[in-house]
């Protein structure tokens, strides 16, 4: 089975442009805020940090993500959503035999989901690799799931 989030592509950037107008609507009705403190310099402060915030917090949830469970291998890929054409930077790539995986685990926070992976490498010893869901849809989540479960299963049978 292979699926990927690459449709969210356009609904990050557009949250990018509006944090942008935003930035710039806050910056020319500052005064507005004046009621905050009667520093300007802190009102500044207070706005660019709640900006920052922002901003910075949908950059971490917007990543891609792409799973791949055809054939002998499962491949599993996050890397950042915004440049990723043209720049390899925040990419997380995992690829493993199916009867190496051990277990699996969705955990569901209020604005961040993952996905964590309990792979067993040739020495015996289980490693955990964890990968940003937040942006796949449920159904979606749902199909990797029903995979992934298939092969824990498999995986759990005494073999003969």
């Amino acid at each position: 089975m292979r699926t990927n989030n690459a449709k969210v592509k356009n609904i990050i950037v557009s949250v990018y442009f509006v944090l942008i107008v935003l930035a710039i609507v806050l910056a020319t009705v500052f005064r507005a805020f004046s009621h905050l403190t009667t520093n300007p310099f802190l009102t500044f402060i207070i706005l660019l940090l709640g900006f920052l915030l922002l901003f910075f917090s949908v950059h971490a949830i917007s990543k891609y993500f792409e799973y791949d469970s055809d054939g002998i291998k499962v491949v599993v890929i996050n890397k950042g959503l915004l440049l990723s054409d043209h720049f390899n930077y925040r990419e997380y790539k995992v690829e493993f035999h199916k009867d190496q995986l051990v277990a699996f685990k969705f955990r569901n926070y209020v604005i961040y989901k993952s996905l964590t992976l309990y792979i067993k490498n040739s020495k015996g010893h289980v490693k955990k690799e964890r990968f940003n869901v937040t942006l796949l849809t449920k159904r979606k989540r749902r199909y990797i799931r029903q995979s992934l479960s298939k092969m824990v299963k498999n995986n759990s049978k005494p073999t003969q």
